[in-house]
């Protein structure tokens, strides 16, 4: 697998992807599908110390597709927060369990430190075990959880967080 710099181009695969999870998932608590526009705000709102990465394989022609796309965004928008960050990942469901998760979230480790932020945190729905023990597996411990803060699918859910320092 190639691992990049997300680009423009990439955006509908990565939105494409994103959007299967707000349909059939609890790993984001978003619940109506992120439209174009949404994606290219989003997209613009990172920069140099908040990095894009998609994933593609390298058994196919440059044209390969994107299957999966990772991110550091600003855990919080006051200023005193600039160096915390908060990490997503989404894997086309096609391509669980082959080490990618794993992978991004290492490059996003790498990236962070790099980057001189102070720490990385993964804020996981309590229900997502193979996301929590991922985070963990990399150094990542418990820091909390807030109990029923989401609804989806008809059902209270639960907020782990997750915190490494870098």
């Amino acid at each position: 697998m190639l691992i990049r710099p997300a680009i423009l181009a990439d955006l509908p695969a990565i939105n494409a992807i994103y959007n299967h999870y707000v349909l059939n998932s609890t790993a984001t608590y978003q619940t109506e599908p992120s439209t174009d526009a949404q994606r290219l705000e989003w997209f613009h709102a990172h920069d140099a110390r908040h990095p894009i990465l998609v994933a593609q394989l390298t058994t196919c022609p440059a044209t390969c597709p994107v299957i999966g796309w990772a991110s550091l965004s600003p855990f919080h928008t006051r200023s005193a927060f600039a160096n915390s960050v908060e990490d997503s990942i989404y894997i086309h469901p096609d391509y669980h369990r082959r080490g990618l998760g794993r992978r991004f979230l290492s490059d996003l480790i790498t990236h962070a430190r790099a980057l001189g932020h102070h720490t990385m945190i993964g804020v996981i729905s309590a229900d997502q075990a193979p996301s929590i023990a991922l985070h963990q597996s990399l150094g990542f411990h418990p820091a909390g959880v807030l109990r029923q803060v989401g609804r989806k699918f008809d059902r209270w859910l639960d907020v782990a967080y997750l915190q490494l320092m870098l």
